[in-house]
């Protein structure tokens, strides 16, 4: 293939499905959930807009989640599990010196698009 016929082009998602999600009181009860499901190992959230979150992809190894994806660029997260971190902070240590690392994502418009729909999911609880 010749450099000359390469494209490269953007195609963001046009739909994210949160499928089971879950606000967290605090930033410290959303760490301390992170480092169980973590068993122990390195896990990180995402922040944006002051939402702190992590989330878990459906694995898209299913024809009909490949299908999606491809065909209606939609991507379903099987859970979300969140809390309000007003302002971005790199980690989030709890009294029983669990420390999650914070990813800041707020440059991204996806993970400001999310971090909108929780908020409004936590004013409606």
């Amino acid at each position: 293939m010749n450099e000359d016929e390469l494209v490269v082009k953007f195609e963001p998602f046009k739909e994210i499905v949160i499928m089971e999600h879950n606000f967290f009181s605090s930033p410290d009860d959303l760490a301390r959930f992170t480092s169980v499901i973590a068993g122990g190992k390195l896990a990180g959230v995402y922040w944006a807009d002051g939402v702190a979150f992590l989330y878990f992809p459906l694995p898209v190894s299913t024809e009909t989640a490949a299908k999606e994806l491809v065909e209606n660029k939609r991507v379903y997260w099987t859970f979300v599990g969140y809390a309000l971190l007003p302002k971005y902070q790199s980690t989030i240590e709890t009294k029983e010196k669990i420390i999650v690392p914070v990813i800041d994502m707020s440059a991204n418009p996806m993970f400001r698009k999310v971090a909108g729909y929780l908020k409004g999911q936590k004013s409606s609880v």
